[in-house]
């Protein structure tokens, strides 16, 4: 399963309002070969079930993973920041063995 945190929450339920997506749509969390480490996150919002993908909800929001990209984030929690730090949404994931230092890339 993968979390959100509260500050996620809020964050994904402004994108999806600002850009007027109806009930249907979701956010999809997959994970990618590249980056400095091996594998990057990505994000995005759908509304097309592909065979394979696994549901859960959090807080309200609802999160599609392909199964490929399950095994690499099972347990993951997804948070928002806007500090003076840096701007965007970060995973935690007890997956990782490495990641890169803008955190966007990680390894197993």
């Amino acid at each position: 399963m993968i979390t959100i945190t509260n500050k996620a929450k809020e964050k994904i339920g402004h994108l999806m309002q600002d850009s007027a997506m109806g009930e249907d749509y979701f956010l999809r969390v997959s994970v990618k070969g590249g980056g400095c480490s091996g594998l990057t996150y990505n994000l995005d919002f759908d509304n097309e079930v592909k065979t394979g993908d696994q549901f859960f909800e959090d807080k309200g929001i609802k999160l599609a993973l392909e199964m490929k990209s399950f095994l690499y984030l099972a347990g993951t929690e997804l948070d928002f920041t806007d500090g003076i730090n840096g701007k965007g949404f970060n995973f935690i994931n007890p997956n990782a063995s490495r990641t890169c230092a803008c955190g966007e890339s990680f390894s197993v």
